[in-house]
């Protein structure tokens, strides 16, 4: 017997669903052709508002926001890039289901090798009956975003080959498709109000093409950093741990005092510099992004609820932090055990000695 079973997770559109709906109705501002709100109001959705009750989903300065906003709103693409767990991906679901409505327009760029997959296929079946017609044409994203007149997300565009990425170059110009295999009016599709592209790309990743200067002169470069403010990390951290314990079932709400140290671990390692201004070791391989902090809070309250008492402890951390920081790097452990005899053994609090204590398995 077939039982269903809970989606892992929803669509950014689904799971504020009903925020959307009230900005929607309390929007006033002029919204830019084709948009369902105004700049100002997908400011207040992604970065939140207490007055109105919406949550903050991304940390950033508002002015680059703003930018990016501006950027969608002109013929011009935009590119987030920034190192691996700075949430580029997570930004351009959050403006395309705010300024669209949908978000499921999606390239993976590193799974594309032919520009037919960005743009229209055919069903080989009616191709070979009828010839070809609009209706044995299998419309891409790209096609359906122009069709549609909503935002296309194109993750690590630059993992694409060039015949690809030069595909979209017209397409950004002059915003028009052309359809080469049929006649007339089907010969070419025009960009409804509300279409653009949004890219990502991974800046220590970059992939084995380069864009092209055509293409970047079409596109608006945007640098997402790392979250720099240890207080907002740590309320990040806090949320989104919170939430994806929530959704596996677990009642375990996680402590502050384990979120702040997790944090602050993350934080001087990822820096290269203690909170108090002192230079330590700072890793290779590892990104130690909020995004990998989030899973490793995530990961204490799944083994406090199976393995343990439902008590997270400060020295369960190591085991977790293992995985996160020492990635390929032989040399990384060496680092993160010279962080700990340096920096950990001399933080004040019995929480941060149960810790420290721990810190012997990395001899291994």
């Amino acid at each position: 017997m077939m039982v269903e079973k809970a989606i892992q997770r929803l669509a950014a559109e689904d799971a504020y669903r009903d925020e959307l709906v009230m900005l929607r109705e309390w929007d006033t501002a002029a919204a830019p052709p084709g948009w369902l709100l105004s700049p100002f109001a997908v400011e207040h959705f992604i970065l939140g508002n207490d007055k109105l009750g919406i949550e903050s989903k991304f940390v950033a300065p508002r002015e680059l926001l703003t930018r990016v906003i501006i950027s969608l709103a002109t013929n011009r693409g935009v590119m987030l890039i920034g190192e691996p767990g700075t949430a580029k991906s997570w930004l351009s679901e959050l403006l395309a289901c705010a300024i669209s409505g949908h978000s499921q327009f999606t390239i993976q760029g590193g799974a594309v090798s032919h520009y037919n997959q960005l743009l229209y296929g055919w069903n080989e079946a009616l191709l070979q009956r009828d010839g070809p017609s609009k209706e044995a044409l299998i419309p891409g994203p790209i096609y359906r975003g122009m069709a549609a007149g909503q935002l296309v997300r194109f993750e690590e565009l630059a993992r694409c080959p060039a015949p690809v990425q030069d595909a979209i170059l017209s397409i950004l110009s002059e915003r028009k498709l052309h359809i080469p295999e049929l006649s007339g009016e089907d010969a070419s599709l025009y960009a409804r109000d509300g279409f653009n592209i949004i890219g990502t790309s991974n800046s220590l990743d970059k992939g084995v093409y380069d864009m092209s200067a055509a293409l970047k002169r079409r596109m608006n470069f945007e640098t997402i950093a790392a979250i720099s403010d240890i207080q907002n990390e740590i309320d990040v951290v806090q949320r989104e741990a919170n939430k994806l314990i929530e959704r596996s079932g677990i009642a375990i709400t996680l402590d502050p005092m384990i979120i702040d140290m997790l944090v602050t671990v993350f934080h001087e390692l990822r820096n290269g510099q203690t909170l108090n201004g002192r230079s330590t070791d700072r890793l290779a391989s590892a990104v130690m992004s909020t995004a990998e902090a989030v899973s490793v809070a995530h990961a204490m309250g799944v083994y406090a609820h199976y393995y343990g008492d439902g008590k997270i402890r400060p020295g369960d951390m190591i085991h977790f932090l293992l995985g996160a920081t020492l990635k390929d790097n032989l040399q990384d452990r060496r680092r993160v055990k010279h962080y700990f005899d340096t920096e950990v053994v001399s933080k004040p609090g019995s929480h941060w000695q149960e810790l420290y204590e721990q810190s012997n398995i990395l001899k291994a």
